[in-house]
């Protein structure tokens, strides 16, 4: 396990996880242990990979079978044992509501849902899969404004820029970066330097969220990160590790 910790205010955490598939149970397993774990460094928010609790699922079949409404016994269930869980803790799920399907961001605090983001931002291989959102709110903790972003959506200028014309001053990027090993190779290095343009346009922390790990001939690296504001990655789970960053922002 790689923990790390950089000083100033309000301490962020993202983790780099394994990639848990068709087991929620597991996930917020891993959810309370990695919130303990972040507690005790400090940090006021914890962040999990892009479709974490169930899975990244990219067909409709597969996506439609593993989704979830906010609203049902099943994620209340959820919500109750995140109840005691003192970070805001913001992870990725596949949300049923109605006949769409999303892929959200939930940010929950004290076993209620705060708010959440849907990736506005789709693949083509995602668009068969997902409804786009088409919102961009911003969070708040202990004075400190955050927006969500996910995985590809930092791929264009929007999402980043419509949060910090919002206040933002941090940007969490939840990502699932499990693909074909070639094309792992070739975006390993390059996701963070996607994301470090988006953060220094708009003059924010961008701190990402990622899977890592190896499933049927897929990789996954990472990266999970701090970028600050000049766009300079600051602290970073080394590659193929299970663990976490633990950034403060002044």
């Amino acid at each position: 396990m790689y923990l790390v910790t950089i000083a100033a205010r309000v301490k962020i955490a993202a983790c780099q996880t394994p990639d848990f598939r068709e087991d929620p149970v597991a996930a917020v397993s891993f959810i309370e242990a990695q919130s303990l774990l972040a507690t005790d460094r400090g940090a006021r928010v914890v962040c999990f990979p892009e479709c974490f609790l169930q899975g990244y699922f990219t067909t409709s079949e597969s996506a439609r079978r593993n989704a979830m409404s906010l609203d049902s016994d099943t994620f209340s269930a959820i919500l109750r044992r995140l109840a005691d869980v003192r970070p805001i803790v913001v992870f990725g799920l596949i949300e049923a509501e109605g006949d769409s399907i999303y892929n959200t961001a939930v940010v929950v605090g004290g076993g209620t849902v705060i708010g959440r983001y849907r990736k506005v931002n789709l693949l083509p291989g995602e668009r068969g899969a997902f409804t786009p959102g088409n919102a961009f709110p911003v969070f708040e903790v202990d004075g400190l404004t955050f927006g969500v972003n996910v995985c590809s959506d930092t791929q264009i200028a929007e999402p980043a820029a419509a949060v910090a014309r919002r206040g933002a001053r941090v940007i969490l990027c939840l990502a699932n970066n499990m693909m074909k090993r070639e094309s792992a190779e070739k975006w390993k290095d390059r996701h963070s330097e996607v994301r470090a343009v988006r953060a220094k346009e708009n003059g924010v922390w961008l701190v990402s969220a990622d899977v890592t790990g190896e499933r049927d001939g897929a990789i996954s690296y990472g990266p999970t990160c701090a970028i600050d504001p000049l766009g300079h990655v600051v602290q970073q789970v080394p590659l193929m590790e299970v663990g976490m960053v633990v950034v403060e922002i002044g």
